[in-house]
């Protein structure tokens, strides 16, 4: 008898809600979209039964366009995006709307528990660098001194993966990967933090239970599965989140692979080799806890795809009127007027930090940057030139990492950017590394659909479904005859943005 299953993949702004056989083959897929509340100019909300209702609706959608019977799935695990969580009282009711990860108010609350924590603990306590607004301990201490009344009523702590698990099957329960950004966990004796949860006034009665990525929660409830139109013999077990979803999902599950991640920011992955975490002594770059258990990761943000559309949106309206008449994309058309130029866009160098620099540099003052443009210089050029500061951003991470002497012999891709044959060229020639992209491109909900499959006990462990169910579509190789062009090319942009940093400093921070 064929089995399926389903995986979801809630991110900040949508929901993916997919279908796939036990051979990784996507049958089905799902968008649900929700619209993100900003009552203020920090504050970012959602009203907490979204997640719920477009969960519901894209898994109505992807039964009824794979036309399977209901009665076959028999696994479910999820995708999740960090730090965004609900508060829910006793009667399991949300206390008001969920916190998105985007949301800046706690910028009082998270210097509050800097002063308090030093960056040094907390670094080597829970991975993060530093402790910033987006943390649920910051946010949590600004619901402590602003909304007393509803800091009083908190019954559980939830994040969205958290809050989904315990729709589908009635308990609580979390793990790791999600959870050590909370800056309340120790990622390395798996604990909660009793010093923070102290401080913050937090019970460890209103958290879930930690569990492991992979690791079955149990049957679907009679009253979920009805909702969702599936039976109770669905098992559900615990995910992860999203960029370790991912991560498993394009096969990053053992030492040597690096992966990166372009959509409209780039995120950065690379699998440790211990047991225990290997810290950055310059504490230049934070630690996860990765989707496998016993495991850890290299991971942080920085900008991506955004700087590209940015470009696209501002110079590009032909490229995108005769796409539109052609039926194609403007990105297509886009990477083509860069495939047309040298590599080094003759001398035409890009620091992307349109909206600050982030990893590696931390600079919020930075700004972007064209240096080196002259009258032979056209748009294809511009165009080549932010490809390849965006791999001069990658190839940055990726000194960092193999400079605390974390292996890395390639390099898998994910998200929007690694549709693009000209880009990924780009990378491998400027990291000098092999290049590897996967035949699915929905490598998060493949990663959920892996955890999925272990938990339900179709697969053994997470290693070896990803093994049998992700496979490689193309291969970039290094162009050597690239390396001296793009070698000088990295110095220059290196030392651009060293010798911009006393300007970016006197630089005033725009707020939006």
């Amino acid at each position: 008898m064929d089995e399926y299953i389903l995986a979801l993949d809630a991110g900040t702004t949508a929901s993916k809600i997919s279908l796939f056989d036990t051979k990784g083959r996507l049958l089905a897929i799902s968008t649900q979209e929700y619209k993100l509340l900003t009552p203020t100019a920090l504050s970012v909300e959602l009203p907490t039964e979204k997640f719920w209702n477009a969960f519901k609706i894209g898994t109505s959608e992807v039964l009824k366009q794979s036309k399977i019977d209901p009665k076959h799935v028999k696994a479910f695990s999820l995708s999740a995006q960090g730090e965004t969580f609900i508060l829910i009282d006793k009667e399991g009711n949300p206390l008001r709307n969920a916190i998105s990860w985007m949301d800046n108010r706690a910028q009082k609350e998270a210097e509050i528990l800097s002063k308090e924590f030093p960056e040094e603990e907390v670094y080597k306590i829970t991975g993060q660098v530093s402790i910033v607004p987006t943390w649920p301990a910051a946010k949590l201490l600004w619901i402590k001194n602003n909304e007393p009344k509803v800091f009083e009523r908190i019954s559980k702590i939830l994040l969205v993966e958290d809050y989904l698990i315990w729709k589908l099957t009635n308990q609580f329960a979390c793990e790791g990967s999600l959870i050590c950004s909370t800056v309340y966990w120790n990622i390395t004796t798996e604990k909660w933090w009793d010093e923070m949860l102290d401080y913050l006034g937090i019970a460890r009665e209103q958290l879930p239970e930690i569990k492991h990525s992979g690791e079955a929660v149990g049957n679907i409830t009679a009253s979920a599965a009805k909702e969702l139109g599936v039976t109770t013999n669905v098992m559900v077990s615990m995910g992860a989140l999203d960029q370790a979803c991912g991560t498993i999902g394009v096969g990053n599950v053992k030492p040597g692979i690096f992966t990166e991640n372009t959509g409209a920011a780039l995120a950065i992955c690379a699998t440790q080799d211990k047991s225990t975490p290997t810290f950055d002594p310059k504490r230049r770059m934070p630690v996860h806890y990765h989707g496998i258990p016993n495991r850890y990761m290299f991971h942080t943000f920085t900008s991506g795809g955004m700087v590209l559309r940015w470009y696209r949106d501002k110079f590009c309206q032909t490229e995108i009127n005769l796409a539109k008449e052609k039926g194609k994309d403007a990105y297509d058309l886009i990477a083509e007027m860069a495939n047309n130029v040298p590599a080094g866009s003759e001398g035409l160098v890009m620091l992307p930090h349109l909206q600050g620099a982030m990893a590696p540099e931390d600079n919020p003052k930075a700004r972007g940057v064209f240096y080196g443009f002259t009258l032979k210089h056209g748009k294809g050029h511009f165009a080549r030139a932010i490809m390849e500061a965006i791999a001069f951003i990658v190839r940055r991470n990726l000194d960092i990492i193999e400079d605390l002497k974390i292996k890395v012999d390639e390099i898998r891709v994910l998200g929007g950017g690694a549709r693009s044959d000209v880009w990924n060229q780009i990378k491998a020639d400027i990291t000098g590394k092999k290049l590897l992209r996967t035949v699915n491109e929905e490598a998060a909900c493949l990663g959920a659909a892996i955890f999925a499959g272990k938990g339900a006990g179709i697969y053994a462990n997470i290693e070896k479904a990803a093994n049998q169910m992700v496979a490689i579509k193309t291969e970039y190789q290094p162009n050597k005859s690239n390396m001296e062009t793009y070698g000088n090319s990295y110095q220059k942009y290196i030392k651009l943005y060293e010798d911009l940093c006393d300007l970016f400093a006197k630089e005033t921070v725009l707020e939006e």
